[in-house]
């Protein structure tokens, strides 16, 4: 081993684990945006992201001897119920939205149950492994260390992958990150985020396969005073 390769590893122990979360987060990010997949194979978005945003994390934390949120008390659930309440009506009247409904599904399905239920399964397993990411790694694995802070770390990234999503999804995207952070931070579990972003994608694509709950006309004016096209 050189001398260079000796200082860089002395240097890399004396990181902190803020200062290894948010580094490996950094590097987990580019390989995640530079790992391409066949468009519109949803199978191969979630193989990319379990091994991106769940098989690296996890290996950090167990490493370390830290938890990235993975436990589920009571505390955990009475929070993903009102979360999960709270969000509801979001979806609602968001799967009346032009622009909605025009984007998702993301990938292919139907409302037959054999093409749903597949769908509706793999595309929770990539919630999970972003919630994993965005609120295990960047929020609840260093809580201990910055406090309510920690709920600020990840809005941007999160922006940055909402990139080419409808704008109203955009806007929503950076407060949308510190809600389920907040929520999750109060429980110290990222149970909360998993159910509330898992169960109203679901929610989401079966609603926009049929027709609208709401008139589109009058939803367009309901938020007509947003400066985005709907």
């Amino acid at each position: 081993m050189t001398r260079l390769e000796r200082f860089s590893l002395a240097r890399l122990d004396r990181l902190s684990w803020v200062q290894r979360t948010l580094l490996v987060g950094l590097v987990l990010s580019v390989l995640w945006s530079a790992w391409q997949i066949p468009h519109g194979n949803l199978t191969m978005r979630a193989l990319r992201d379990t091994v991106v945003f769940i098989a690296f994390p996890a290996a950090l934390a167990i490493t370390h001897g830290r938890h990235l949120g993975w436990r589920v008390d009571r505390r955990a659930v009475r929070n993903a119920v009102l979360i999960a309440l709270f969000v509801l009506p979001f979806y609602l009247v968001g799967s009346s939205l032009p622009s909605i409904r025009a984007y998702y599904p993301m990938w292919e399905t139907s409302t037959a149950l054999s093409a749903f239920l597949p769908h509706a399964l793999q595309q929770f397993v990539v919630v999970v492994a972003a919630e994993t990411y965005y609120r295990g790694l960047l929020c609840v694995g260093v809580r201990d260390e910055l406090g309510f802070k920690s709920v600020f770390i990840s809005p941007v990234v999160y922006a940055l992958h909402h990139v080419g999503k409808p704008p109203i999804e955009l806007l929503l995207s950076g407060p949308t990150d510190v809600l389920f952070g907040a929520v999750d931070y109060d429980a110290n579990s990222i149970l909360p985020s998993i159910v509330a972003h898992g169960l109203g994608l679901a929610l989401l694509d079966w609603l926009v396969l049929h027709p609208p709950l709401f008139p589109p006309e009058q939803v367009l004016e309901w938020l007509s005073f947003l400066p985005i096209p709907l």
